[in-house]
């Protein structure tokens, strides 16, 4: 049995990723927040719901997806229950040091999910406290692989690996956006230029994801001599799209 305490974008996204890709529902209890949120979540999917932390006393595992301003009076409810459980928190400022001080000899973890998790094509950084046993690893990325990847990284990389994959979603949805009103431009109709943009992306992913080539090679195969799309590429150097992804993930880190 595993448990979660908040059921908002992300861990809502998480939850609804397990169910579509088969946990059981049976198995997740939810103490969700003051919004009708979590009971639409519930109708959908057929969690149990609770209404308090204590209630999740059962659970093996609990997933903590607040936002940060309440997480402190989320871990002092948690801590009368966390003893012998895996606690793993979602919440950006959730640092390992700070779960320890706040619920003692407990094992922790800090993970930063993205919202492809909700289709079970997601891409999840995690971080373990040190009494994390192979076994406690292998419990965690059980679960999370119904979600997508899981990869272990120090603490240090946590950060940046959030923006890199948290983030860019929406920075590609912003490409996207922009490919699709070029299609317009050009005569395609709103769907079939949105179809055309999506399917691109997920072929071009999951081409990259299983060749052999980087990607830079990957888009020297695609730009012949002379061609349109190494003219289009040139632009989108002239125009500084390289040096504005880079500025975006900048200013997400902060």
């Amino acid at each position: 049995m595993i448990g979660f305490i908040g059921a908002g974008s992300i861990g809502g996204a998480v939850i609804t990723g397990l169910v579509k890709n088969g946990f059981d529902a049976n198995q997740i209890i939810v103490k969700g927040g003051r919004s009708n949120r979590t009971q639409l979540l519930d109708d959908q999917l057929g969690f149990k719901m609770v209404k308090r932390v204590k209630q999740l006393e059962d659970t093996e595992v609990i997933f903590i997806a607040v936002g940060a301003n309440a997480l402190d009076s989320v871990l002092t409810e948690l801590k009368e229950i966390a003893a012998g459980k895996l606690i793993v928190a979602f919440t950006g400022n959730a640092s390992v040091s700070h779960l320890k001080q706040a619920l003692g000899e407990v094992k922790v973890a800090h993970a930063i999910p993205n919202t492809p998790v909700k289709v079970g094509a997601g891409f999840t950084g995690i971080t373990y406290s040190s009494d994390f046993t192979d076994d406690d690893k292998k419990k965690i990325a059980s679960i999370m692989g119904y979600t997508g990847q899981l990869v272990e990284v120090p603490e240090a990389q946590l950060g940046i690996l959030g923006t890199v994959a948290g983030c860019s979603p929406a920075f590609l949805d912003v490409f996207i956006e922009a490919l699709s009103d070029a299609g317009v431009k050009h005569g395609l109709n709103r769907k079939l230029a949105y179809d055309a943009a999506i399917g691109m992306a997920i072929g071009a992913a999951k081409l990259a994801k299983q060749s052999e080539l980087n990607v830079s090679a990957l888009k020297d195969e695609v730009t012949s001599p002379g061609g349109s799309t190494i003219r289009g590429v040139a632009a989108l150097e002239e125009y500084g799209f390289r040096n504005a992804v880079i500025k975006a993930v900048d200013a997400a880190e902060g």
